[in-house]
């Protein structure tokens, strides 16, 4: 078994430094198949006449997934989905993701926030999508080389 290690090294990272940002599709076919890996097959995330009998506006991304999305950011910059040693959001909007050949995008960004002991720095990460915030508070602790 192959071990992967962060590929950034804590020396050459500043407070402020800025990770590659990135867009996240998501169609209603993705969060069919989210449902079916994780199970959660909640109406208010393939079933638009419930979601909207529930006061939501459309069908809406899983939680869990629009914070999986997010990560990405992280653990593809360090290189090493390991190196992630904390990470938590709170849930402020949902994404919304109409029926049409456009569906959602989640836009996420990340910095370095803090330089921490043991080779760790705090990241904290910004998801928007259509403009509003969909999570606050997202911020991971990572294990850089």
């Amino acid at each position: 078994m192959t071990k992967m290690t962060a590929k950034i090294a804590y020396d050459d990272v500043e407070v402020g430094t800025e990770l590659p940002a990135q867009t996240f599709p998501v169609s209603r076919a993705t969060l069919v198949q989210y449902a079916g890996a994780s199970g959660d097959f909640n109406p208010i995330h393939w079933n638009e006449k419930f979601a909207k009998e529930v006061g939501l506006p459309d069908v809406i991304a899983h939680g869990m997934f629009t914070m999986a999305e997010a990560i990405r950011v992280v653990t593809d910059w360090v290189g090493d989905p390991a190196a992630v040693a904390e990470y938590g959001v709170r849930f402020t909007k949902p994404v919304v993701v109409p029926n049409d050949d456009q569906g959602a995008v989640i836009e996420v960004s990340a910095k370095v926030a803090a330089k921490l002991d043991d080779n760790t720095v705090r990241v904290d990460l910004t998801a928007t999508s259509a403009g509003q915030k969909v999570l606050g508070m997202s911020r991971a602790v990572v294990r850089l080389a």
